[in-house]
């Protein structure tokens, strides 16, 4: 971990460990599972995982000072948890690093995607980003672009300090119920 405020690793660790907590909280919301329609398993949550992590590193980024060296931490952070997670899905000891490094180049590439489309006036972009890599294609992310849209707007009201000491502020996804099935 680079050192955000001079000697202060704990605080700093402090700082980084709620900034991914609060990520983790966001991809846990079940809104995103149930009139979302991202699939609830590895693969659904690593893509939300992703995305929330990309919009916050977005913004550390963009703020200057210790930021950039934040969302560096903050990437390295998400990663850590993630080797874990791994091995407890029975992903052996010998393909963890060769995973970790596809995950890693999908984190890069859909982070430059989701950047290069929210540069973008109008939500198609975005929406195909979001539709190509949430959804495997399967469907418009629209309301899922519209979400982002929100998060992107209220991260970028907050400064350097207000992403390091307070929650994030990810609004409340506000997604279609799923369509009823007729018996």
């Amino acid at each position: 971990m680079s050192f955000l405020f001079g000697s202060r690793r704990a605080a700093n660790r402090r700082i980084i460990d709620r900034l991914n907590e609060g990520v983790i909280a966001a991809v846990r919301s079940r809104a995103f599972y149930t009139g979302g329609g991202v699939p609830d398993t590895f693969n659904g949550r690593f893509e939300l995982l992703v995305l929330h992590a990309a919009l916050v590193v977005r913004r550390l980024r963009a703020v200057g000072g210790p930021g950039p060296a934040a969302a560096q931490d903050l990437i390295d952070t998400v990663f850590r948890n993630l080797d874990p997670a791994m091995r407890e899905l029975g992903v052996g000891d010998m393909a963890v690093p060769k995973r970790m490094k596809k995950l890693a180049e999908a984190f890069i590439g859909r982070s430059v995607a989701y950047d290069a489309a929210l540069q973008k006036t109008d939500d198609a972009a975005l929406d195909d980003a979001l539709s190509r890599n949430v959804y495997g294609g399967a469907h418009k992310a629209t309301d899922l672009a519209h979400y982002v849209r929100a998060t992107v707007r209220a991260l970028d009201a907050l400064t350097l300090d207000d992403l390091l000491s307070r929650p994030i502020p990810f609004p409340e996804p506000i997604l279609p119920s799923p369509p009823e099935v007729a018996l």
